[in-house]
């Protein structure tokens, strides 16, 4: 099975103001997103979604984690992933796709990652905003890293296709100010 995307799109934020005050170093996120015909359409219901499932979530990591990396231009602080699938396909064949070694492990050998991969999936039309949870790259429990990217593709996914992202920060939140884990304000 081949993944052939209809479309990839890049999407690069810089926030450079936050409360009035300058961000320094400037706080860029980068969205890396393919559409892709859901391999399972037209099929009804699948009930073992394996087969040439690690070719395609592999060649699928292979094509965006590169692209995100590039993209952000800096370190990979954060990252996350995201799975929208068609309204025609099942919530289950995206996070089939971006639940497996085959598709994280380029995101996280790309970046000196070690751990999971915050996601969303659903399911929704076209157009569809999503939002893209960010976690710490080696440790997610680091507050200061836990922030979203909104994102919408306007044409897509079509009712039998599936849009998979990936996002990368190259920082906390902009001017973040909680304490670190470990304090007493984990109590409150």
């Amino acid at each position: 099975m081949s993944i052939n995307p209809r479309k990839l799109t890049t999407i690069v934020e810089e926030t450079l103001l936050e409360g009035g005050e300058a961000v320094t170093p400037i706080h860029r996120v980068a969205i890396v997103a393919a559409v892709i015909d859901n391999p399972w359409h037209g099929r009804g219901y699948v009930a073992d979604l394996n087969e040439g499932l690690d070719e395609i979530a592999s060649a699928l990591g292979a094509l965006l984690a590169p692209r995100v990396v590039e993209a952000l231009g800096e370190p990979v602080e954060a990252y996350g992933k995201a799975a929208i699938v068609g309204t025609e396909g099942e919530i289950e064949h995206g996070s089939a796709l971006i639940h497996t070694l085959q598709f994280g492990d380029h995101f996280r050998k790309a970046t000196d990652a070690s751990t999971l991969l915050p996601a969303v999936e659903k399911r929704a039309p076209a157009g569809t905003t999503f939002d893209i949870p960010l976690k710490h790259f080696t440790d997610m429990k680091i507050r200061s890293h836990h922030q979203s990217v909104e994102v919408r593709i306007s044409d897509a996914p079509h009712p039998g296709e599936i849009l998979i992202a990936l996002a990368a920060a190259n920082q906390g939140r902009p001017k973040q100010r909680l304490a670190a884990f470990g304090t007493d304000f984990d109590k409150k």
